[in-house]
This record gives structure tokens, sequence and C-alpha cells, in this order.
């Protein structure tokens, strides 16, 4: 493949992400504060280095920090949905859910002039409710499955998987999914977060990630015809000085192997070209 296709998404959470969790004394919120001090270092590298990104917001984001959400705009990044506040849908009542969807897209329109036509859940956990709700609002796409790594797919609606018999998937919808990976996910990687009586270690060697993460796009050009490679981060997390220079290092290492950077949006109108496609092999 000459030119992979790369999507680097940006989930904006500051606050919202530790208030979600229960944790609301200072020194959570304050990792929170940080994710505009991460968002400011990596808007100034996507310039630097002409990359184009999609950056998922929380209402209670745009509606905290709007002049830097106004300036992720004016950079000419995609603003995505990504839930009112960020508590995970499947958490929510159908109510619940859908006020929230209409709160932030509230929040979108009075930013951009127009609603999200993407969405990414709080926490990749969808609700049975989800895709009926995405479709009601004119989504076009979504990014919190994980069901291929490298091929977007329709989203299915009426699966039924019972816990002792086969599953039966539902109806493919006009909702593409733009799947997502917990290992190109920033956060499991780095950041150190004690929850009730778990742990998530993080604070991984940047030399050891960025390596998995080449490896992963290498063998998307070198094995398959066509595909999309989605990275998720956060500023807060990838905002950190080392770790800042390991993502302008992979940022320049896939432009000197052709990669395509395109916001989320323009990667599924490409799937959709792609798939609509006659094959070559007709």
């Amino acid at each position: 493949m000459k030119s992979p296709i790369v999507c680097l998404t940006f989930d904006f959470d500051a606050l919202s992400l530790w208030l979600a969790r229960g944790l609301s004394t200072p020194t959570p919120l304050s990792r929170g504060e940080f994710c505009a001090v991460g968002a400011e270092r990596v808007l100034q590298l996507l310039k630097e280095r002409g990359v184009t990104s999609t950056w998922f917001i929380p209402g209670l984001t745009l509606e905290t920090y709007p002049e830097i959400c106004r300036r992720v705009m004016a950079a000419g990044h995609e603003i995505g949905h990504h839930g009112w506040t960020h508590v995970p849908p499947a958490q929510l009542s159908r109510e619940e859910e859908e006020t929230g969807l209409e709160r932030a897209n509230a929040s979108i329109r009075r930013l951009t002039g127009k609603n999200a036509v993407g969405y990414r859940s709080p926490s990749w956990d969808l609700s049975e409710h989800t895709v009926e709700l995405l479709l009601t609002h004119g989504f076009e796409y979504d990014s919190s499955l994980m069901g291929h790594d490298y091929m977007p797919y329709p989203v299915r609606q009426g699966d039924v998987v019972p816990f002792d018999e086969p599953a039966t998937f539902g109806r493919e919808t006009s909702l593409i999914e733009l799947p997502v990976s917990w290992s190109l996910d920033d956060f499991p990687h780095f950041e150190y977060l004690r929850a009730g009586g778990s742990v998530i270690p993080g604070l991984q060697n940047v030399s050891n990630v960025l390596e998995n993460w080449t490896e992963d796009f290498l063998y998307l050009k070198e094995s398959l015809d066509w595909g999309i490679i989605t990275f998720t981060f956060h500023p807060f997390v990838i905002g950190r000085g080392h770790r800042m220079r390991l993502l302008d290092r992979l940022i320049r290492r896939f432009q000197d192997e052709g990669a395509q950077f395109v916001s989320m949006r323009d990667a599924a109108a490409m799937y959709r070209s792609h798939r609509a496609a006659p094959s070559p092999h007709a």
C-alpha cells in the first residue's frame, strides 16, 4: 500500500473524565486541568507538521475551555461528539443518554455552526440504545467499537447474544464504524491510576510503545491493499514532554512512509467510496 490512511484523534476530556469516575478532589481535577496545557502543545505540533486530526470533546469541556476549543476548530481539525459528561452511555438511561447527546450537540453547534457527524462514546461502552439514538440524531460514523483493526464497517443493530446459545447478528445500518483499540490508545500505556481496589500501572517506556505503534502501521502498509489505522490520544497524557517527543517521532516516521493524515469524517467518506468501488478482481 503506497499511502496508508492514518487518523490521529484526541479525546479532550479535561475535568469530565475524573468527575465521571467520582474523583472530584483537587489533585485528580488538576490532572484534568493539565489537559489544557497538553492541548496547546498538541495543536502547535500538528500545525508544525501540517497534520489534520479529529478532536472528540465532551460538552462540559466545550463549555469550560471554549477558547482552546475555538482554536482547535480554527486550525481545521474536526470536532466530534464525546457525550455531555464522560459517563459511559451503558451507565445511563435512554432518556439521560439522549439528553446528553442533544445538550453536547448544542455546544458543538454554537462552536461550529452545525451538529457533529461523528461520535465516540466515553470509555468506549455503548448502551443498547446508542446506535438507535445516533441514527435518529443524524450521525454518520461512530468510533467506539473494536470489531476490526484496519477496516471500517457498518454498525449492526439488533444483535442477540445469549449467554449459552449461538449469537444472532442484527442488520447493518448506515452508521459507519471507525474501529479503535486499547493498544492504540495512550491512556492504558502511560497513565497511572488508582480506582477502588484496582490499579492501572501505566508509565511505560515511550520507545517500547513507539515500536508497537509503528509495527501496527507497517503491518497495514505492507500487508493490506487498503485500510485505516486510528490512534487515540488524550492531551493530558500525550502532552507530557517525553510523550510529545514520541508523538512527533511517530508523525515524522509515518510521513516518511507516505501516510495520509485525515480527519475521521474524511476517513468515513473514503471508506464509503472504497466500499462502492468495483472490485479489481470482479
